[in-house]
């Protein structure tokens, strides 16, 4: 099963100011070509929207209710990181408003932090998965024991991310082996920092994934994820119309992500993809080098959603 992430992960890409016209294009290319499941929202997920980690441009509840009007056959999705979520807030919101499956997320060490959202939502009879971001930067020992600690909160699947564009194809049928004694669906969520996000999306398929992200022409954070029209060809879904996605591509109006020298070094050094924006935006505000950036941010294990440490590091060093 493929699960588009273009206006989520996508949303990093454009400071997070998705439109509604984009909203009802995608939303609309979804349903026509047979996609089972669409991810909308603020690239950080539900309740990240602030001007320190970038402000989107429409509200959660407002992208919610226009994907809600166009989708009838594609399921809809949200990405929630507890701290910057709440259940009043924000769940309960997106449980009026009809969202299908909650993706609740936390850092790969950190399951922990998603056993009262999991629960609560379980306690709902809602689809829930546990997403273990940053995956790439812990054992296999320890990504195992997280994922087991979700699913005993009630996680009905465990996607597991490669959040820095770490991973090998190796790496990635390793851990997929692993979590497969779970005996819960387990799914793979790349990104393009080395140009391996296809080959470790096939190589999760071939170890027993069954829930693949992608986006289209690999729209998202940093250098991208992995592209959905790629993914149907070398490895086919029968619901999905291939003959769409091609048309739908060839008129996608996003520029379409590379891969740069700060995303191998963001690779090397296990960073979110998400964080490159902001180390380029605190670069030019005090005058350093990415390199002496990144080096240095890389000694003190940031997460998503702490984009604003970037800065204080930053202004540090100058």
């Amino acid at each position: 099963m493929y699960n588009d992430l273009t206006l989520r992960d996508g949303s990093h890409a454009i400071a997070h100011q998705l439109t509604e016209e984009m909203i009802i294009e995608h939303c609309k290319f979804c349903e026509d070509a047979g996609i089972d499941t669409l991810e909308i929202g603020h690239g950080n997920g539900l309740g990240a929207s602030s001007i320190l980690i970038g402000e989107s441009l429409l509200s959660d509840v407002v992208m919610i209710k226009i994907a809600k009007k166009y989708l009838k056959k594609t399921k809809l999705s949200v990405h929630i990181i507890p701290g910057l979520a709440t259940i009043s807030r924000d769940i309960d919101s997106a449980i009026e408003l009809g969202v299908d499956i909650f993706r609740i997320a936390s850092h790969c060490t950190e399951a922990s932090l998603t056993k009262t959202h999991i629960e609560y939502l379980r306690s709902k009879n809602k689809t829930v998965y546990g997403v273990l971001m940053m995956s790439a930067s812990c054992s296999i020992d320890i990504l195992y024991e997280e994922a087991s600690k979700m699913k005993s909160y009630g996680a009905m699947a465990i996607i597991i991310m490669d959040s820095s564009g770490s991973y090998l194809p190796k790496d990635v049928t390793e851990r997929i082996n692993t979590l497969k004694n779970l005996d819960i669906p387990i799914g793979f969520h790349g990104h393009n920092n080395l140009y391996l996000a296809v080959a470790n999306s096939l190589a999760a398929i071939e170890s027993g994934a069954k829930i693949i992200d992608v986006t289209v022409r690999g729209f998202g954070a940093g250098p991208g994820n992995t592209p959905l029209e790629i993914m149907i060809f070398l490895h086919e879904d029968k619901l999905i119309d291939k003959n769409k996605v091609l048309e739908y591509c060839d008129n996608f109006k996003m520029q379409t992500p590379l891969c740069k020298p700060i995303n191998i070094l963001t690779s090397k050094y296990k960073l979110f993809g998400g964080f490159e924006k902001h180390i380029l935006k605190a670069c030019e505000k005090y005058n350093i080098s990415y390199i002496t950036l990144i080096e240095e941010i890389s000694k003190h294990s940031l997460t998503a959603g702490q984009e604003d440490f970037i800065y204080v590091i930053a202004e540090t060093l100058k």
